[in-house]
């Protein structure tokens, strides 16, 4: 392994943890990686030669403290000489204690969600006995929040007044807003109101649910219902009834056109069918005329009545033809704006579906929104989840030799042990080609490590058989969790990562963070 490698690493290691790439931090991973590497450089080793010049008190006292660089050996030492006595460091430690504590209760009363609550757990963790590990990582998570805190959402403000971005209270004063602040009245539930029920009104389907009718009535009567999250539920429910509703509709509809369709058919053919006929009786009245010889007595009249006979026919049969075209073309062109009309609503319910059609899961788009709903719990109420990346192994050869249609087979059969193995709070889906996700909820990575292992097992023991013949199949696994990760970003990018890591370790195997 070259040093090229051993600082790519380095710059990794940092990625996976969530610390930024600062000289200090950068210096550990570094040595970290290249102590793993079996690489030794005179940069990593000055901490161990300096404390080897220690006495011995020194050298254990700095085990006991874990020091592991040299701004942390620096910063001991200089600790340890402005100690002047026991007891003076154990009051100046209170104070600087109490001091830290009431820093963070300030904090804490910030108009700032995510500084309060990352003060209050601080304070937690003051009150009692920490280790330099967690100490160290609250540290980090303050140098992160400090780095990438962002307060142009203030600049919005500039609209109503001068922002002063170092004094919140005089920007807030400094707004010249119209009127004072109030609630929303009975008369904007109202229209907000009116406007849900016409919502959810079918735009297809001729008729109303009785569900959808009664919901609709309620919140006509009432419409301080939308203030309360009970009726929440019961406008899902009716807005699935009338998209359910509207695909019914949009189903007997295409059938109406197949009938009318068919009635057309036979209508044209009858029509051909009659002017053959008619074609057939002028031609043996041309006949009959042509039979006459110029000796024979002709009798004009008769022939006259013939001729105009003819001459009738070919009228009312053009004229019923031309009518009839006109008539069945102002038809097919009104069938030929429903069918554009019904297309485009099919290919628009087609892309609100969240159903990967070959597996039944969940699609990619569907597992997106799941997993940014479990982001907002994590944020909000702490809620750790894990995720599992799933890529069966060798697919491409599957496919190669048995087929596509063996392929297809064999992700139906994964999806079902996949559906049949997670729990019923459990999300999975079908991310993309042979690989697919499952979002584990209340899951830490050593859970979603159990549920990986089982299915990998249950996997490989299963037999995945396609006309008569036994197709192996194994899986790769990777899991982490959102505890782990610095963001929703980060915890899929790990995830996928540990799979390329399983795939690269041979396959057949679970890894995690």
């Amino acid at each position: 392994m070259n040093i090229q490698t051993i600082i790519k690493n380095a710059v990794k290691r940092l990625e996976l943890e969530g610390k930024l790439l600062t000289p200090d931090f950068y210096a550990e991973a570094f040595c970290k990686e290249a102590t793993k590497a079996g690489f030794t450089t005179e940069d990593c080793s000055h901490l161990e030669r300096f404390t080897t010049t220690l006495n011995k008190e020194f050298q254990n006292e700095l085990k006991k403290y874990h020091i592991k660089n040299m701004p942390e050996l620096a910063r001991f030492l200089v600790s340890k000489l402005n100690r002047t006595s026991p007891s003076h460091c154990s009051n100046l430690l209170e104070a600087q204690n109490a001091f830290t504590k009431k820093v963070l209760q300030v904090v804490e009363m910030l108009h700032n969600k995510e500084a309060s609550e990352l003060a209050r757990r601080s304070t937690d963790l003051l009150s009692r006995e920490a280790t330099p590990t967690e100490i160290d990582q609250y540290r980090q998570l303050w140098v992160n929040f400090t780095t990438t805190y962002d307060d142009t959402f203030l600049q919005k403000l500039k609209l109503f007044g001068d922002i002063d971005s170092s004094d919140l209270k005089k920007s807030i004063q400094n707004l010249k807003l119209d009127g004072s602040e109030k609630s929303l009245g009975t008369s904007e539930l109202s229209v907000v109101a009116s406007l849900l029920v016409a919502s959810l009104v079918p735009s297809i389907a001729s008729n109303i649910d009785d569900k959808i009718a009664q919901i609709s009535q309620k919140i006509q009567e009432n419409p301080s219902l939308l203030e309360s999250s009970i009726i929440e539920s019961e406008i899902k429910s009716a807005i699935s009834l009338r998209i359910a509703l509207d695909k019914q509709s949009v189903r007997e509809m295409i059938e109406s056109i197949d009938g009318v369709l068919d009635k057309l058919s036979l209508r044209l053919i009858e029509m051909i069918e009659s002017s053959d006929n008619s074609t057939v009786e002028i031609q043996k009245i041309k006949k009959e005329l042509e039979g006459y010889s110029e000796s024979s007595e002709i009798n004009f009249r008769d022939a006259h009545k013939k001729l105009y006979t003819v001459a009738v026919a070919l009228e009312e049969n053009t004229q019923a033809l031309t009518k009839d075209l006109k008539k069945h073309s102002s038809e097919v062109s009104i069938l030929s704006k429903k069918i554009e009309f019904l297309e485009q609503e099919l290919e628009r319910a087609r892309e609100e579906s969240k159903e990967d059609f070959l597996t039944k899961l969940y699609n990619k788009r569907a597992l997106d929104e799941f997993a940014n709903i479990k982001e907002g719990e994590f944020e909000r109420y702490g809620h750790n989840f894990s995720i599992v990346f799933f890529d069966l192994d060798h697919f491409k050869s599957i496919n190669d030799t048995y087929g596509h249609d063996a392929g297809d087979a064999v992700l139906a059969a994964f999806a079902n042990i996949l559906k049949h193995e997670a729990r019923s709070v459990d999300i999975v889906g079908r991310f993309g080609g042979e690989e697919f996700v499952a979002i584990l909820g209340e899951t830490d990575t050593h859970g979603g490590v159990v549920f990986a292992e089982k299915l990998r097992q249950k996997v490989k023991k299963a037999r995945f058989m396609y006309k008569d013949e036994r197709i192996e199949l194994t899986v790769s696994c990777g899991v982490s969790d959102r505890k782990s990760n610095a963001s929703l970003h980060s915890l899929m990018k790990s995830a996928d990562e540990l799979v390329y890591k399983a795939k690269k370790n041979g396959r057949d195997r679970v890894e995690h963070k």
